[in-house]
């Protein structure tokens, strides 16, 4: 819920940045790793947008994979049933550089 709201909250404020312009959509990045569950956040979007002045405020999720770099080789992979290493050379030292994040990704905003 406080998710939800947060993401509201920064609407509402980019819409006044913009003297009141009218947001119709909203889009957010959310890495596996972010402990989110979309269809949980998109419930609670949902109910909290309804009957509200941001009424009919769509949200789209982009959920975002776990990725490592390996410090060895240079090479960025997308994580597969938690294996963390490095699918080229083998390395088991890698390291998280994406798939944790929870990110505005843009505005639409109607005429």
């Amino acid at each position: 819920m406080s998710i939800a709201n947060s993401i509201l909250e920064a609407v509402r404020k980019e819409s006044a940045a913009r003297g009141g312009a009218r947001v119709s959509k909203v889009g957010v990045r959310v890495g596996e790793l972010a402990a989110i569950d979309p269809e949980a956040l998109r419930f609670c979007f949902e109910a909290m947008v309804q009957g509200s002045d941001l009424e009919p405020l769509a949200l789209e999720i982009e959920v975002k994979p776990r990725k490592q770099r390996c410090p060895a080789c240079g090479l960025t992979f997308v994580v597969k049933d938690y294996n963390l290493a490095c699918p080229t050379c083998g390395a088991q030292q890698t390291e998280c550089v994406s798939g944790d994040e929870l990110d505005l990704a843009y505005l639409e905003i109607s005429s």
